[in-house]
């Protein structure tokens, strides 16, 4: 049997570094056929060197010359392009049969979609797909009859706790309810007035792990839980009321699914994301990851406590989204990314971050995602409208 053709698209990322560790372990198995990245050369250069992919992309069209050029002087061969068009041909072309779509942001969407629309095999890491552009990935998907799993900790394990993985209809399997764990992040169990003056740094220190400082702060706010709960919602087709959340301050046991009959299955496993990954690839076999096996006696007890949602408001923003629909999801994404980089810039208090999205929500009424370009221009938007009210309240 010939190799799985793999694309890894953000290859020079951390999801992209997990993915080849594993491709490497099982070199009759997996090929990675398509390497993209976003402005690395030097990075991409060397993985095509050690790889030997089919074909190189660089999404900056201006840095196609220096990556052929130094594929050169590391004596790679291999075909060049760059650009988002040749991004989607290569997620959609011959080349490969599995997508792995952790390019970060909007600019991940358009090659996501293609790879859905053309039946691959798809690996999806791209938040942004599933949060702000739901309906078209849905469509996408069916249009194509392609095999979607997750690759986030916490819907994989989702995946691997539902019969089938991703079941037409959760009710027709007998789940009553999914279940997403947090870590509860640096400030769990600080009351509103304890956060009055925190800065960065401390939004920053993960109590279990080194993340961006993006993703620290959403941490820090339950945001990235709340962006969890929307794609939960998108890739297995339930309701608001059908998706809770618990903090898990260990961050071992990653999902649960309840079912109807009272049980309740659970997948545990340390925080790597080869375990995804080694699924997501062999699905529905089972492959060796890399990650270490976990010792449940040494690690003494498992935590479980309700989110403290009047501290921590952004996760009740991103249900009542949800309840709006359209493309409120995708303005709350925006309007937060916007809050985030303020915050991290010392221009926009902790506390005002969820202030600042319920302000661009409320000036914003949600219209249905129609198309891409649509899309675009009312994150472009929303964006703008959060810059102005954030200029409004430093003043």
């Amino acid at each position: 049997m010939s190799p799985m053709r793999i694309a890894v698209l953000g290859a020079t990322g951390s999801i992209g570094g997990s993915t080849l560790d594993v491709i490497a372990r099982h070199p009759d198995r997996y090929r990675a056929s398509i390497l993209a990245a976003h402005r690395n050369v030097d990075a991409l250069a060397a993985l095509c060197a050690r790889f030997h992919p089919d074909l190189a992309i660089i999404a900056d069209p201006a840095l196609e010359g220096a990556l052929v050029r130094r594929l050169a002087g590391l004596g790679a061969r291999c075909e060049v392009a760059s650009g988002a068009t040749a991004l989607e041909r290569a997620a959609a072309g011959p080349l490969c049969d599995t997508v792995v779509a952790a390019i970060v942001g909007a600019a991940g969407l358009g090659s996501t979609l293609a790879a859905a629309r053309t039946g691959k095999r798809l690996l999806l890491a791209n938040k942004e797909s599933a949060v702000c552009a739901g309906p078209l990935l849905r469509k996408a998907l069916q249009e194509g009859g392609g095999l979607l799993v997750p690759v986030d900790s916490e819907h994989n394990a989702l995946f691997q706790c539902l019969p089938g993985g991703r079941p037409v209809d959760l009710a027709s399997v007998g789940v009553r309810r999914l279940i997403l764990t947090a870590s509860g992040g640096p400030f769990r169990g600080r009351s509103r007035a304890e956060l009055a003056g925190v800065n960065p740094q401390q939004a920053c220190a993960h109590p279990n792990w080194v993340m961006g400082r993006k993703i620290s702060v959403d941490s820090a706010t339950l945001m990235n839980k709340g962006l969890e709960v929307i794609e939960a919602c998108v890739l297995f087709g339930a309701e608001p009321s059908q998706v809770d959340v618990l903090v898990h301050p260990q961050s071992l046991v990653h999902a649960l699914v309840e079912y109807i009959d009272g049980a309740v299955l659970a997948e545990l496993g340390h925080p790597d994301m080869r375990t995804a990954l080694a699924c997501a690839l062999a699905w529905p076999e089972r492959t060796e990851s890399g990650v270490s096996f976990l010792d449940l006696a040494s690690r003494g007890h498992l935590e479980f406590e309700r989110p403290d949602t009047t501290t921590f408001r952004c996760l009740d923003l991103a249900y009542e989204v949800l309840r709006t629909g359209g493309d409120a999801p995708a303005l709350l994404n925006a309007a937060n990314e916007v809050a985030v980089e303020a915050f991290l810039a010392g221009s926009l208090p902790f506390l005002a971050i969820p202030d600042l999205i319920e302000s661009v929500l409320a000036a914003m009424p949600a219209e249905p995602v129609a198309d891409v370009g649509t899309l675009v221009h009312r994150d472009l938007t929303a964006r703008a409208k959060a810059r102005a009210m954030l200029a409004r309240m430093c003043c």
